[in-house]
């Protein structure tokens, strides 16, 4: 078994969010060395993203999903830090504003897919239809057919989301979903790490309060969701989000890895534009 067979469900085995791991387990001296590692992978990454932007076959949608404070920012941050930005789309979702509530709740996702040849970072996605309207039964406000909004509410969601998820990969889309997983007492060290801070008093909300009061129904939530939407073609990544280094290296090991598979190449040129090079060469050479 692999690495990331560790942290990948893809719906050959249950997830028990009880018994899934926060922590590295790591020692200073592999912490260094992964470290290393992780700037390895970053190089190799940039390397292939060229590839990837110019051979244009497929699209990446990195979703990351987790509980505040689990360092999602972060991660996008320390991910975007090895690839082209002109190759990279990165969206923060927050509450829908009147115009995306009035439409189906996948509608402001798939109209920001990115194109052929770039990837995507979603700060959150549709799956928090799953997770926040469901600890808080949003759904049951929802202005829509009483035939939309019965006990059947989240089967359907889930079974939308896969549909979804399903379509896209079908179209060329490589889905791939992260779920930091930190434990409540290193999210409490990051809340008053923010209070503490002055440079991090603006990160804290009083609302990050009252949802670290709902834990166990979130909890129940992400082990629904993953269960029910955990696939082969959009497998979910349940990464230890304790120490932030070591998240950063699994979701370069994850990136890297999806790239290997794609193995993107540079176009090639048909005969007759490889034959036009040397007249091109001339062309220039010959003039101011």
């Amino acid at each position: 078994m692999s690495l990331l067979d560790t942290y990948r469900y893809d719906g050959t085995k249950k997830f028990d969010i009880k018994k899934a791991q926060t922590d590295s387990h790591c020692d200073k001296d592999q912490e260094n060395k992964i470290i290393k590692l992780t700037g390895k992978n970053i190089e190799k990454i940039s390397e292939l993203q060229d590839k990837f932007y110019a051979d244009a076959k497929e699209s990446i949608v990195l979703v990351l999903q987790a509980m505040d404070a689990a360092g999602k920012d972060g991660t996008v941050k320390h991910v975007m830090s090895g690839l082209n930005p002109q190759g990279v789309d990165v969206f923060s979702f927050k509450t829908p504003n009147s115009n995306e509530a009035a439409h189906d709740f996948l509608w402001r996702y798939h109209r920001r897919m990115p194109v052929r040849g770039k990837m995507a970072l979603f700060n959150r996605s549709w799956y928090e239809e799953v997770l926040i309207v469901k600890v808080h039964d949003l759904y049951k406000d929802y202005h829509m057919a009483d035939r939309c909004i019965g006990k059947n509410f989240f089967k359907m969601k889930y079974d939308q989301i896969t549909a979804f998820e399903k379509h896209l990969y079908e179209n060329s889309y490589r889905i791939v979903k992260i779920f930091l997983n930190v434990s409540k007492e290193e999210q409490k060290k990051r809340f008053l790490e923010r209070l503490d801070k002055p440079g991090k008093n603006w990160k804290f909300s009083e609302n990050d309060l009252k949802e670290r009061q709902f834990w166990p129904k979130y909890q129940q939530a992400f082990e629904d969701a993953i269960n029910a939407t955990a696939k082969k073609t959009a497998p979910w990544f349940v990464l230890p989000a304790d120490q932030k280094w070591y998240t950063h290296y699994l979701v370069s090991e994850i990136l890297l890895d999806i790239l290997k598979k794609i193995n993107p190449e540079y176009p090639q040129l048909s005969e007759e534009e490889k034959g036009n090079l040397e007249n091109y060469r001339n062309l220039l050479k010959n003039k101011s």
